[in-house]
């Protein structure tokens, strides 16, 4: 009798909150017949030496990796080190980044025992399998091994029809919850075929039944899974499967939150209806907008309707119960840069609560990067093959739009700037024109190469004010900038930013005195510590002439910090 074969199945992931979800599908898939198999999940900020002893340690037989865009280069390192350390010992690769990897593969890593191609769970199992009667695989589809001196290729072939022939990882126990976080998917494939994208090369989409859904997400739901995050790459493709989950979720979740990409210009009237419902923070929405050039859009093949997008997205802000997460990519085909800062103009106007900029990435296989010579886009030939140039787009223009990016981040999607925005983006006449004279000052200043704190954010806000503002207009984004930044954090009297004037009469003095003991006495007995900082300000924009703005900064053992903002009158 053949002793039980082991393997290990892993991956690197980018950050330790992120959970595979690939892995413990793999493993229930396989089953009986491929052995022992075990997970093991690691980062690629570990030392390659702690991972390669970590795995070792478990005298495996065989390592099989998933390989994505963040920790290829990584992964492959590993897998050198591995195949050096013990050469009997047989490495497998799988995952988006390999998938189309050729024979050079195998010379460039002379460790490697076999590829596997597309979706893992068929030729994983049919692999495991073959080594586990001590055999060699044979005709097995999308898998490409090594037989002594030479490569075996395996033909073409379909990926699972139904979706319900892998057990559930969630039922096996096979998934890691204890991160807080979860993915889940009830579909693979997308109906559209948009060149950037590696579902472009989907023949079609398939989902989980009915049935399956409901048991897996009612299990994360019952465990009271604190975040579920849904990979399906267009979640409502199906508008009457989709209203049926989100029914089923609102009827019986206890505490998760939901985060879904989604296609806005599908929600259809039932739909919408059913969302007004979600309790405010239990849905995220993430949206590809991508870019809003009709052209563009053509060109990479994404048919959907812009107008019927914001129309969506308009419905659902005006809702306000869920946060809404709309992308832009840049790089496209025929979006200059000036085309681009439009887009963020247009997409910024739906008032999102994030708004991402990323360049466009050409991934192997995808069909962008197939035609990226006849297109003219030059693209970074490592991971994670961002865009360098296109014909309407300079290097240094998209270097220009990545620092805008980052500014957004910090500004726009931090939502502590509101206020100040808000007045920056009167003062230069659009949001993308503010974001681009904050990033030459960004640039010029050196700011992006270093982390600031969030008060060195403000700080450094407060440099760009004086440096280009100047008379009343500087003196009210300075006040903007103030209350926003007293809004977001703990201001302590006698430590105050330059732009926060905080110099009060004796008579507001003593107004801020009598509201401060005021709410003392209201908290008193409820173990609330009470802080506060009051500060005037001369150009509020509900009402001008000098106003005194009081901050209360609550905090309680287990709570976070919570502000209020009162403004004192003089007969307050």
């Amino acid at each position: 009798m053949l002793q039980a074969m082991r393997t290990i199945l892993t991956t690197l992931h980018s950050k330790f909150i992120h959970p595979s979800l690939a892995l413990p599908c793999l493993a229930a898939y396989c089953g009986e017949g491929c052995g022992e198999l075990l997970i093991r999940e690691f980062t690629v900020h570990e030392p390659r030496e702690n991972v390669l002893a970590a795995l070792l340690a478990e005298a495996p037989d065989v390592v099989a990796f998933s390989v994505y865009l963040w920790n290829r280069r990584e992964t492959l390192e590993l897998a050198d080190a591995l195949a050096a350390a013990r050469p009997e010992l047989r490495v497998v690769l799988g995952g988006p980044e390999v998938s189309f990897e050729g024979p050079g593969l195998f010379e460039r890593h002379p460790g490697l025992a076999a590829l596997v191609r597309g979706e893992g769970e068929i030729p994983l199992r049919a692999l495991l399998r073959a080594w586990q009667r001590g055999a060699q695989p044979a005709g097995v589809a999308r898998l490409a091994w090594r037989d002594a001196d030479r490569v075996v290729e395996g033909p073409a072939g379909a990926p699972l029809a139904r979706l319900d022939e892998i057990p559930s990882p969630f039922a096996l126990g096979l998934v890691d919850f204890s991160r807080g976080f979860v993915y889940v998917e009830t579909s693979r494939g997308c109906p559209y075929r948009c060149a950037f994208c590696m579902s472009a090369l989907d023949e079609s989409v398939r989902s989980f039944s009915m049935e399956r859904i409901r048991a897996d997400l009612g299990l994360l739901m019952e465990r009271r899974v604190p975040k579920v995050k849904l990979v399906d790459r267009t979640f409502n493709y199906d508008a009457a499967r989709a209203l049926e989950i989100f029914r089923f979720i609102l009827e019986h979740n206890r505490g998760s939150h939901f985060h879904f990409e989604i296609g806005a210009h599908l929600l259809d009237a039932a739909t919408l209806e059913l969302l007004a419902e979600v309790p405010e923070g239990m849905f995220q929405f993430e949206i590809g907008v991508q870019s809003t050039l009709a052209d563009t859009l053509a060109a990479i093949d994404r048919r959907a309707s812009l107008e019927r997008l914001e129309a969506n997205v308009r419905s659902l802000r005006q809702m306000g119960n869920i946060h809404l997460h709309l992308d832009l990519i840049a790089g496209l085909p025929g979006e200059g840069y000036r085309e681009f800062l439009a887009s963020i103009d247009r997409v910024a106007a739906l008032r999102p609560q994030h708004l991402q900029i990323e360049p466009v990435k050409l991934l192997p296989g995808a069909p962008l990067r197939l035609r990226a010579a006849q297109l003219g886009i030059r693209f970074d030939p490592h991971p994670p093959y961002a865009v360098l140039g296109t014909p309407e787009l300079k290097f240094e223009q998209i270097e220009q739009l990545r620092g805008i990016s980052r500014l957004l981040d910090l500004s726009f999607n931090s939502g502590r700037f509101d206020g100040f925005l808000e007045g920056l983006q009167a003062a230069c006449g659009s949001l993308s024109a503010a974001l681009e004279r904050l990033e030459a000052f960004w640039r010029e200043q050196g700011l992006f190469r270093h982390p600031l704190s969030q008060r060195g954010v403000f700080e450094k806000m407060g440099e760009f004010v004086e440096a280009g503002f100047s008379g009343e207009l500087g003196q009210e984004l300075r006040e903007r900038l103030g209350r926003d930044f007293a809004r977001s954090e703990r201001v302590v009297p006698g430590n105050a930013p330059a732009f926060l004037d905080s110099e009060l009469s004796p008579e507001e003095q003593q107004r801020v005195r009598a509201a401060v003991r005021e709410q003392t006495e209201a908290i008193r007995g409820q173990g609330i510590k009470l802080q506060h900082f009051a500060a005037p300000f001369e150009r509020l924009p509900e009402k001008r002439g000098r106003q005194v703005l009081l901050f209360l900064y609550f905090s309680k053992t287990g709570a976070g910090l919570r502000v209020e903002e009162r403004l004192l009158t003089p007969d307050s």
